[in-house]
């Protein structure tokens, strides 16, 4: 007699969800502190319940199904890590909307998610209202926000997940200047685990200080990952290098997620003011969303010693590379070896595997990537070829298997850790009657890594100055760290054969001299 074939989800089948990290944490330690909030503690008993009563509102007090969407506008907070787990049990992920934004890009991007319901801190809640976004209903972080959680269910939502649909949409800007947002599937949370393992920083004894914005892939990632092992998370709501510094100290902090410019803040507080905090009980310090140079990598080493992590990687595929501390200094401008459970190739253009040494664009194949964007399937295949997907920097390898970073393929720009691409700047300053043409690129920045520049030739008689054009592209709607911080102006703009304005053609004299074209 033949055997049954077992249903494809029969009980032994177990699958990963992202606040399967943290329910488990409770279990062992229901009464220990997980987030730290200011003066206010959440313990992982209470962490629980509020996640379940935030899916059990969304899904009875809102009536969202699963599969709608919501949207958070707030900066770091426990209720951003709360109301992100609990949606996301309730199959409806939340947009991750940046705190900065415009409120005509708050509008954009709540109608872009289809967000029926946009959760909001109070510090922006008359930006929320005077934009008017195309919700139902907006809640705001607080009072209003309590009461609705008061009056929902402490049980967790009876909805069927599968691990590959959306937790997350944070969005990021497109090669054509429309934002997308990146569907981020709960299976991502096995990359949490891989950090744990990569880091070696994540035990129930740990202590993270968080203070990367969480509606930032990175940001949230380093945030979540050490209470999925038990541990604790110091949540900071803006940047400031002296109260980073200070919460190290005053917590006993093992780790820190922090971003170069960061890194510029913290020195340019001057020798003698980093000598009065005591960082000693630092385990790791993880950087990333930017490449570190290597002349700020040695300032770290010096003062924190051989502790610091350098990661590679994007909204979409997660952590790619990592480079440990103990090849800081021996692998001077890569960014590492293959992070735990990813596979790199370097392809030229016809998708043949370059040789070592030879520059080819960097594709990988990993467990943690993103599910596509959301309702754009042509841009999603854009990045793949066959299993492989590429955010579109070429890179080359040694001899060793590590990578380093020599330019972008496509013309993004890094600002702070932040995405920002030309296109959407372009169309705001094109908008000008006296601009003819225009192209937008980034320039070299000891503090911020890049920021944004602008050349642009005028229609014949017409007159700018810098000054106006950058309050025009205010008046346009850009948040302001999309704001060109130079402009460039010449009689005509330099073109390839084809017509093609060449951005790189004017970028090339600011990063002349430097070892890689990405900063």
């Amino acid at each position: 007699m033949t055997a049954e074939v077992p249903p494809r989800r029969e009980p032994t089948r177990v699958r990963i969800f992202v606040a399967d990290g943290v329910r488990a944490s409770a279990r062992r330690t229901p009464e220990k502190v997980a987030l730290i909030d200011g003066a206010r503690r959440l313990r992982y008993r209470d962490l629980v319940e509020r996640i379940d009563r935030v899916s059990s509102g969304a899904l009875h007090g809102f009536g969202l199904r699963p599969g709608q969407h919501s949207a958070i506008l707030a900066p770091s907070c426990m209720e951003f890590i709360e109301l992100t787990l609990g949606l996301a049990c309730a199959g409806t992920p939340p947009a991750h909307i940046n705190a900065r934004s415009s409120a005509a890009e708050l509008v954009a991007l709540c109608k872009d998610s289809e967000a029926r319901v946009l959760f909001v801190h109070p510090s922006l809640e008359e930006l929320a209202r005077d934009a008017r976004p195309d919700v139902e209903r907006i809640v705001v972080i607080g009072e209003e926000y309590e009461r609705w959680l008061a009056d929902a269910s402490p049980h967790p939502a009876d909805v069927e997940l599968d691990e590959w649909d959306a937790f997350a949409i944070p969005y990021t800007a497109g090669t054509t200047g429309a934002p997308k947002g990146v569907l981020l599937p709960h299976r991502r949370a096995l990359g949490w685990f891989a950090a744990g393992v990569e880091f070696g920083c994540y035990g129930p004894d740990d202590h993270a200080v968080a203070v990367a914005p969480l509606y930032h892939g990175a940001g949230f990632t380093f945030a979540v990952a050490p209470i999925c092992f038990g541990g604790t998370t110091t949540l900071l709501a803006r940047f400031e290098p002296e109260a980073v510094l200070e919460a190290i100290e005053r917590d006993r902090a093992t780790n820190v997620f922090l971003v170069p410019t960061h890194f510029a803040a913290i020195f340019g507080l001057g020798a003698r003011a980093l000598a009065g905090f005591d960082a000693g009980s630092l385990r790791a310090i993880i950087s990333g969303a930017a490449p570190l140079s290597q002349a700020l990598k040695e300032r770290i080493i010096a003062r924190f010693g051989e502790i610091l992590f350098e990661c590679y990687g994007s909204t979409e595929s997660g952590i790619t590379t990592s480079l440990r501390p103990r090849d800081q200094l021996r692998k001077e401008y890569s960014i590492g070896l293959p992070f735990p459970g990813s596979q790199l190739r370097l392809l030229d253009d016809d998708g043949a595997d370059v040789e070592t040494g030879e520059i080819g664009e960097l594709y990988s194949r990993t467990p943690y990537r993103f599910a596509g964007y959301w309702k754009r399937p042509e841009e999603t295949a854009e990045g793949f070829r066959g299993a492989w997907f590429t955010s579109g920097d070429l890179a080359r390898q040694d001899e060793e298997g590590y990578v380093y970073l020599v330019d972008r393929k496509n013309d993004k720009i890094v600002s702070g850790g932040v995405n920002i691409y030309p296109r959407e700047i372009e169309e705001a300053i094109a908008r000008h009657p006296a601009v003819a043409e225009t192209a937008v690129f980034g320039v070299p920045d000891d503090y911020w890594g890049e920021v944004v520049a602008a050349a642009v030739s005028l229609v014949p008689g017409g007159s700018l100055e810098a000054a106006e054009l950058i309050a025009h592209c205010e008046a346009q709607g850009l948040a302001r760290f999309k704001l060109p911080k130079g402009v460039e102006f010449h009689e005509e703009l330099p073109k390839n054969a084809g017509g093609k304005i060449l951005r790189r053609s004017l970028r090339e004299p600011h990063w002349r001299g430097r070892e890689r074209r990405i900063a």
